[in-house]
């Protein structure tokens, strides 16, 4: 019965949700807000020392390439550190499935009963769904393993390393064609700016409100970069 329903059930629209987004846009806007923060701060605290404008940009491309490969690094870690828990969770729940068959639909059906089903009707699901693919039913309903949200290292990784070096060009951009003088006004408002862009853009793709978004990016880069002129002028104070 249940079958001949689902049979007879058919699509009446296509819809688009954000949840599939999450992997890759976090830790593309991590990538590019650390890029443009991190760099910026090491831009705007050299400037104020007094370090020339060649030094500067050195030092600001050195931080581009550094960052770019230690947020590759980091998230591919990180993430393959979570894609190995899944991997190994969904191994010994195959096992599971092959050993004790009738004990897993037991399980299954029981969570169904949680979720609000007829004793019944739950069994017949558990069924129904176990038939079809039953690693598949117990990785999504018993993990909380979906394939939109498995963890993909590599993803991440280039997802990262791209961002923090596209978020770290517009201030070395800036050292290029400001003068020395004006460069560190230059380079804090040029990052603020596009802060701004940044956390509006991703609140908007994530479904957030785009003020509140732009306002939290803006606020910690204007800290951070706060606190390395504020190092920078020390250090300049004691040169002198």
């Amino acid at each position: 019965m249940l079958r001949a329903n689902l049979a007879r059930m058919k699509p009446h629209h296509h819809e688009t949700h954000r949840v599939g987004r999450t992997g890759w846009l976090r830790a593309a806007v991590l990538g590019a807000n650390d890029g443009l923060i991190s760099t910026s701060s090491l831009v705007v605290g050299m400037s104020v020392a007094g370090t020339g404008s060649n030094a500067v940009l050195m030092a600001g491309v050195a931080g581009l390439v550094a960052g770019s490969l230690s947020m590759a690094a980091g998230e591919y870690v990180s993430v393959s550190s979570q894609s190995d828990s899944e991997n190994a969770d969904l191994a010994r729940e195959r096992r599971e499935l092959a050993v004790a068959p009738e004990a897993e639909h037991r399980e299954l059906a029981g969570i169904y009963v949680e979720r609000g089903l007829s004793p019944g009707l739950a069994e017949q699901v558990a069924s129904e769904m176990m038939a079809h693919d039953a690693l598949g039913a117990h990785a999504r309903d018993e993990l909380g393993i979906v394939d939109f949200k498995r963890a993909r290292p590599i993803q991440a990784a280039f997802a990262s390393a791209t961002a923090f070096a596209l978020g770290a060009l517009p201030p070395l951009v800036v050292v290029l064609v400001a003068a020395s003088d004006s460069a560190p006004t230059a380079v804090a408002a040029v990052t603020l700016v596009l802060l701004l862009c940044l956390g509006a853009l991703a609140a908007r793709l994530g479904g957030a409100r785009p003020l509140r978004g732009a306002l939290r990016v803006a606020f910690w880069g204007a800290v951070a970069m706060a606190g390395t002129a504020v190092v920078g002028q020390l250090f300049d104070t004691i040169a002198r």
